[in-house]
C-alpha cells in the first residue's frame, strides 16, 4: 500500500473559532454557531443572507441515502474536524499520512460583501488553524487564508501565513480588487509568493459564480452540483489568457476539488481558441501555447475522479494530486484505499506513487515525511 497524502481535506470550524480568535473590535459581529429550528446546528454570519447547515459538510463515510443538509448537530459530526488528536486517528483509518487542511466555513466566508470584516474573520481563522496544525505539523499541513483587499496586502498576508507555518494560501475565487486576477497589479502577490515559495490555491465554491445558492440553476437540482467546477475552470482560464504565468513563470497554483477528468479537454479547447481566434477576441500575447500553462504551472486535486486515472497520459501526471476531501460528504473516507486499488490499478508504480504522495510532497516541500 502507497502511503497516501490528501492534497485537500477540511475543517469543520468549530463554535469557539472566530469569536476567540478575531480581533476584538469585530467580536459582536464574528461568525457563530447557532442551533436553528428546522435546519439544525449551522453558522450564522453578519451580512450573508444564509446560514451555513453543518450537515453535509461533515456526512464522510455516511451511506449516500443517510446524507442530508438539515438537522444535524456539532457533536454528532466527525470530531477529527476540529480535534486534532482524533484527526490522527481518523488518517490512520483510512490509510492517509499528512493532509493538506482547507476551511469549510471560510471558503463561504469567501463571498462576504465586506472586505474588512471578511479579512478579521480569515486572520481569525489562522490562528485558530496554527494551533490545530501545531498538535502534529508533520501530518496536519495548513493552508492560511486572505481577504486579499489589495495586491499589497495580499503580499503581506502571505508574508504573515508562511511566518504562522502554512504550506500555502487559499485566494478568494473573486477577486475583492478593482481589477480581476489577470490585471499587472497584481504582480507583487504573484511575486511574493514566488519568493516565499508558497503555492496559492484556489478551491470551488469561494466565487459568486460557482457556489451553490448564489445563482439560479437550470433543471432539478441535482444540475446545480455539476456547476461548482466551472467556477474555478474560469479562474485557470483567466490566469493563463490574461499572461499571468507568461509574466510570472515561476508561480505555482493549485486548482483544488473541482476533479481532473476534463483537464485535457479543456487545454485542447484553450489551445484552439488560441490558434483560431485570438486574433479577434481580446487577450494577452503569449509566447507559449495556453495548455503549455496549463501543463507546467497549475496542479488540480481530485478524489474519485476515475476518469482523471484513465486519461493521466494526456496531462502532466506531475500536476495530479488525489485527495480525500475529509470530513465533507463527497468525501472518500474511509474507503479511500478500496478506491485507489481499483482506480489505479492501471498505472504504473511511479505514476500511481507520484499522483498519491510524489507530487503534493515536491509542491509544499514535504520530503520528509516520505521516505
Amino acid at each position: 500500500m502507497t502511503a497516501c497524502i490528501s492534497a485537500d481535506s477540511h475543517i469543520t470550524e468549530p463554535p469557539e473559532t472566530y469569536i476567540d480568535n478575531i480581533d476584538p473590535s469585530f467580536r459582536d459581529r464574528a461568525p457563530r454557531l447557532e442551533h436553528l429550528e428546522g435546519v439544525g446546528d449551522s453558522f450564522v454570519i453578519e451580512g450573508m443572507s444564509k446560514p451555513i447547515p453543518m450537515g453535509l459538510v461533515a456526512a464522510a463515510g455516511k451511506p449516500a441515502d443517510e446524507i442530508r443538509v438539515m438537522g444535524v448537530r456539532f457533536e454528532e459530526m466527525h470530531r477529527g474536524g476540529w480535534d486534532p488528536a482524533a484527526r490522527l486517528d481518523d488518517q490512520d483509518r483510512d490509510g492517509v499520512v499528512a493532509e493538506i487542511i482547507y476551511p469549510t466555513v471560510g471558503m463561504v466566508l469567501c463571498n462576504h460583501p465586506d472586505p474588512e470584516f471578511k479579512r478579521a474573520c480569515f486572520q481569525a481563522y489562522n490562528r485558530w488553524l496554527e494551533g490545530y496544525c501545531g498538535h502534529s505539523p508533520a501530518r496536519l499541513l495548513g493552508i492560511g487564508q486572505t481577504a486579499l483587499r489589495s495586491p499589497s496586502e495580499g503580499a503581506d498576508d502571505l508574508r504573515d501565513i508562511a511566518a504562522a507555518g502554512f504550506h500555502g494560501a487559499m485566494l478568494p475565487g473573486d477577486s475583492p480588487y478593482e481589477h480581476d486576477y489577470e490585471h499587472p497589479d497584481w504582480a507583487p502577490l504573484w511575486e511574493a509568493a514566488i519568493e516565499l515559495e508558497l503555492p496559492l490555491s484556489f478551491h470551488i465554491l469561494t466565487g459568486q459564480s460557482d457556489s451553490l445558492g448564489n445563482h439560479r440553476p437550470r433543471g432539478p437540482k441535482l444540475n446545480s452540483f455539476m456547476s461548482i467546477i466551472r467556477g474555478c475552470q474560469d479562474i485557470m482560464g483567466t490566469l493563463v489568457f490574461g499572461g499571468v504565468f507568461e509574466r510570472h513563470p515561476e508561480l505555482r497554483v493549485v486548482c483544488v476539488e473541482a476533479d481532473a477528468g476534463w483537464v485535457p479537454h479543456y487545454m485542447y479547447r484553450m489551445d484552439h481558441a488560441f490558434d483560431r481566434h485570438r486574433h479577434w477576441l481580446t487577450g494577452t500575447e503569449l509566447s507559449r501555447r495556453p495548455s503549455e500553462y496549463f501543463a507546467e504551472n497549475i496542479y488540480v486535486t481530485f478524489q474519485d475522479d476515475w476518469a482523471a486515472f484513465k486519461v493521466t497520459d494526456l496531462m502532466n501526471v506531475e500536476r495530479l494530486m488525489w485527495a480525500n476531501d475529509f470530513p465533507h460528504s463527497d468525501s472518500t473516507w474511509p474507503w479511500s484505499q478500496e478506491l485507489l486499488a481499483e482506480h489505479t490499478a492501471h498505472l504504473s508504480h511511479d505514476d500511481r506513487t507520484r499522483i498519491l504522495q510524489g507530487n503534493v510532497t515536491a509542491l509544499y516541500g514535504l520530503d520528509r515525511l516520505v521516505e
